[in-house]
């Protein structure tokens, strides 16, 4: 599984394009866009389509909120959260999972530490994503530079239905091989694909990764 984060590096008619180009190289992909082409996008591609964000608040009052109901009618499967740029408190994760559960909205739960993935364990989210955020868009790969930390990761995650992915600063098709040697199911990635002139270069790459 490859998660694409586009975060606010393209959006609308870039958007779609890098989705379409996605598309053709790895049809498994799951990409979160931009909340602007939830729809659009998601009524152009079969690729399942995921917001960045989603509140736990309820129907009715809650002026800015991103509640789940919206952001399903608007195409989206299900969100990330507590990305390392948006986080949260646990408490907050909670409350949002078990809103999520209720109508079968799928999230995708950022941890930057091992204890976090203890707690969000007890949860039983669709996946954790273990991510340092130091390597974030430094093209130092989680996978070499905390090779130790992935391998506990997904070791806590063993005997479970959560699917475990790694991310922050996988940039080649060799750092995709150590994420599936190391015990992960998939990656998270962003600007390798998201913020790159030519991403089809590492698409390719992560296609041709047996796992």
């Amino acid at each position: 599984m490859i998660v694409v984060n586009f975060k606010n590096y393209v959006y609308k008619q870039k958007a779609l394009e890098l989705v379409r180009t996605i598309d053709i190289y790895c049809n498994k992909a799951i990409v979160a866009v931009p909340i602007v082409d939830l729809m659009e996008t998601a009524k152009n591609t079969t690729l399942p389509i995921f917001a960045q964000h989603v509140d736990f608040q309820e129907l009715g009052r809650g002026t800015g909120y991103n509640i789940p109901e919206f952001l399903k009618e608007a195409g989206a499967q299900g969100s990330l959260l507590n990305h390392s740029e948006h986080k949260l408190s646990i408490a907050a994760v909670k409350k949002t999972i078990n809103r999520c559960r209720d109508i079968g909205f799928k999230l995708i739960i950022c941890v930057s530490n091992l204890n976090d993935v203890e707690k969000i364990k007890k949860l039983s989210p669709y996946a954790i994503a273990f991510e340092d955020p130091n390597l974030i868009e430094s093209g130092k790969s989680i996978t070499t530079h905390k090779t130790h930390d992935v391998e506990k990761f997904s070791k806590i995650l063993q005997g479970t239905d959560i699917i475990p992915l790694c991310g922050a600063g996988i940039s080649s098709g060799d750092d995709v091989k150590k994420a599936y040697d190391l015990g992960c199911k998939g990656i998270l990635v962003s600007s390798v694909i998201a913020n790159n002139p030519h991403p089809e270069e590492f698409l390719k790459e992560v296609a041709s990764v047996k796992t």
